[in-house]
């Protein structure tokens, strides 16, 4: 007796409620395999970037914005710091280095970020083919910039003002690529990275013909300590040299100077505790849907075994034993459990591609739908045991049927 053949025959007969038992489940699944991959994948992208990165001060204003825009470029920044005032606060002897950033523009929604060589080494990301900028007006474009606009090295474009949308054209001052980013799987990915000066001369008016890539370098390092001396940064990285500094420059730059000094550790902690109440609820709804699907399933397999006792007794007195009889209706509830979960596998990628496409159009984010994670296979065990308890107690009712009893009241 094929077993499998004649559970699917069954299955197939009750098409409504099956149908309704594979959704609730694989809707279950789907919710919670969204869930756990979005959630690891954003939480990978939150931790990694923010590694090294002891401090960022910037503007007054939220923490947790002056880290979202300076760290992860997915926020708007806080204001201005004076150059000045950062340049005086590495000279504290607890501070180790700084990473000093400037934006406010973008080209095709992908922001134009000054900041120095430092930037690239922090992050860990390589030139894959070119060289890095040297001076105003040279870019460098991340990755996925450089797939998504086309531009080579050796190309120029002109930016525009405002952080995503084109508010207005900086028509006086080109750009010009003169490399490319391996990927990395960082922010950097998403950014075109330029000198310090870059940010300051597209703002400051110094080029209103266009950009004079012939300009004299020495009338360049004459003009140098000069912009710095009056020119503003929007944020800076600091990493100290001790334990010591975390515990007193950022109270100090809070209350003595005009820049904010947000923990990044601290901030992201914050982030995760408010999306952790979110995720937990959309968890509870989806063990919530499992349940409600493993009780149509028992309702589905039961109701069955009622309409059907008098054909399980025949099968009996045609050779089948107890054993086969159970494993007839245990198999029919494992058969409904794998395709619950393989549809709501499906779904739940489906969904991950559909919120990448959101992510990556508002923060410049790519989830990846591919990707397998342990969680999916105990899942998996866990729906199948689901399964095969809602198909239980009929299975039992089934292995007990009184044969010559079933067949008389038939």
């Amino acid at each position: 007796m094929n077993i499998f053949s004649i559970s699917w025959k069954n299955i197939m007969y009750r098409k409504l409620s099956t149908l309704l038992s594979v959704l609730l489940l694989s809707f279950g699944v789907a919710i919670i395999i969204l869930v756990i991959s979005a959630s690891s994948q954003f939480e990978k992208q939150l931790t990694q970037n923010i590694s090294g990165i002891d401090m960022v001060v910037g503007a007054k204003g939220s923490p947790l914005q002056l880290i979202l825009s300076s760290v992860y470029q997915i926020d708007a920044p806080t204001g201005n710091i004076p150059y000045t005032e950062y340049q005086k606060l590495l000279k504290n002897p607890l501070i180790d280095r700084g990473i000093p950033l400037s934006f406010g523009d973008n080209y095709k929604g992908y922001r134009i970020v000054g900041t120095e060589h430092s930037y690239l080494e922090h992050f860990k990301t390589e030139i894959k083919s070119g060289k890095v900028w040297h001076k105003s007006g040279e870019v460098v474009l991340g990755a996925m910039v450089a797939q998504n606009t086309g531009l080579k090295i050796g190309d120029e474009f002109t930016g525009s003002h405002g952080l995503k949308d084109a508010i207005e054209d900086h028509d006086h001052f080109s750009y010009r690529v003169t490399g490319i980013l391996k990927p990395s799987g960082k922010v950097t990915d998403n950014l075109i990275l330029t000198h310090l000066e870059s940010v300051w001369d597209v703002h400051g008016g110094h080029h209103e013909e266009g950009h004079d890539e012939a300009a004299d370098e020495e009338h360049h390092e004459h003009e140098h300590d000069h912009h710095h001396e009056e020119k503003e940064i929007t944020a800076a990285f600091i990493k100290f040299r001790s334990p010591m500094g975390n515990l007193t420059i950022p109270r100090m730059v809070n209350e003595k100077t005009s820049m904010q000094a947000a923990l990044p550790a601290i901030e992201i902690n914050r982030l995760f505790s408010l999306m952790e109440s979110g995720i937990t609820l959309l968890r509870a709804l989806a063990i919530l849907i499992i349940a409600l699907s493993a009780i149509s399933v028992f309702i589905s397999i039961y109701q069955s075994l009622k309409e059907r006792k008098p054909e399980l007794a025949l099968m009996r007195t045609m050779g089948s034993n107890r054993w086969q009889i159970f494993a007839l209706l245990i198999s029919e509830g494992l058969i409904v459990s794998l395709l619950g979960y393989v549809l709501g596998f499906l779904l739940g990628k489906a969904g991950i591609i559909a919120l990448s496409s959101v992510t990556e159009e508002n923060y410049r984010w790519q989830l990846q739908a591919i990707e397998f994670k342990p969680e999916e296979v105990w899942l998996l065990l866990i729906i199948v045991a689901v399964g095969l308890l809602a198909a239980l107690i009929p299975s039992l009712q089934a292995y007990r049927i009184n044969i010559s009893k079933t067949l008389a009241d038939a």
